[in-house]
């Protein structure tokens, strides 16, 4: 599996931005999940989605604010991110399983490269 994200950059507190994550290489992955890294921190998780259900997850810290969805059609699921806060300025990593898994956990198997969002105050 391979995966492409994209849409991260650098925006003001307050606004928004829209990250992509493309699959390609297999058609059903159970989980897709997005994750952040900020200097200095472990990776958490932010957002996670089932692919076939839609049952969908939300750390606390952007609950409200955060949408994740997905394109079954475009095999491609993205990360709505409004009011977005200087605290949330990190790498994204989008990442995709294949069976059953906490949702919130690091253990995906496929993981993509990264995007940086940057939120300035």
């Amino acid at each position: 599996v391979q995966l492409q994200a994209f849409g991260g950059g650098l925006v003001q507190a307050g606004g928004s931005l829209r990250l992509s994550c493309a699959a390609s290489g297999r058609t059903f992955n159970r989980y897709t999940g997005w994750f952040r890294q900020a200097p200095g921190k472990e990776r958490e998780f932010v957002a996670a989605i089932s692919w076939s259900v839609g049952s969908t997850y939300y750390s606390n810290s952007v609950k409200g604010r955060f949408n994740i969805s997905r394109d079954n059609a475009k095999n491609t699921f993205y990360l709505q991110m409004n009011s977005l806060k200087p605290e949330d300025t990190a790498v994204y990593y989008c990442a995709v399983h294949p069976s059953y898994i906490d949702p919130r956990s690091t253990h995906y198997n496929y993981w993509g490269q990264g995007t940086q969002v940057t939120v300035s105050s």
